[in-house]
């Protein structure tokens, strides 16, 4: 059992660990119609359609790339098809014959920064998730149920500890 101090020390030592420099992967937004196209058409489309048209607030353009990434750090993707319908370069795009509504990355809990596995009973990570993605043991030691989970990420922004990351998948 975590006491009240153990608690608090667990919920910021997460955010002691993040360097400046360390910068996540690229999460690219879903309907990906073809990778290959996406670094020769998005660095010179200057519309931004599809950023102006998440109402999550979710797509950015990386700096250094000039392509659409999604961050999670306030909220998640709903998949409302709206980035897709919005990109006039095509690379997004709802009628490539696929069902493409899912997004480049695998997500995953560190035991050692998540509350729930030191003993506190927290939820936030389950409440948002519209899959049922994230199953737990009892009250404790959640864990992401990859064939479930859809990568939208609300997981992310509601964890106060900053207990999961992802890895992009290529």
């Amino acid at each position: 059992m975590v006491n009240r101090r153990g608690f608090f020390t667990s919920i910021t030592k997460p955010l002691k660990q993040v360097k400046k420099e360390d910068t996540p992967p690229l999460i690219r937004p879903p309907y990906v119609k073809d990778k290959s196209i996406f670094q020769s058409k998005c660095p010179s489309c200057e519309s931004l359609a599809c950023v102006a048209s998440c109402d999550e607030k979710i797509i950015f353009i990386d700096k250094e790339t000039k392509t659409p990434t999604l961050n999670f750090s306030k909220n998640g993707c709903t998949f409302c098809d709206e980035c897709a319908i919005a990109c006039e370069r095509d690379v997004l795009s709802l009628d490539d014959g696929t069902n493409n509504t899912y997004l480049n990355a695998i997500f995953q809990i560190s035991i050692d920064n998540c509350v729930a596995h030191q003993g506190v009973i927290c939820y936030s990570c389950k409440e948002p998730c519209i899959d049922d993605a994230i199953l737990f043991n009892g009250m404790f030691n959640p864990i992401i149920d990859n064939e479930k989970c859809t990568a939208c990420g609300f997981c992310i922004s509601r964890c106060p500890t900053k207990a999961i990351s992802y890895r992009v998948i290529p």
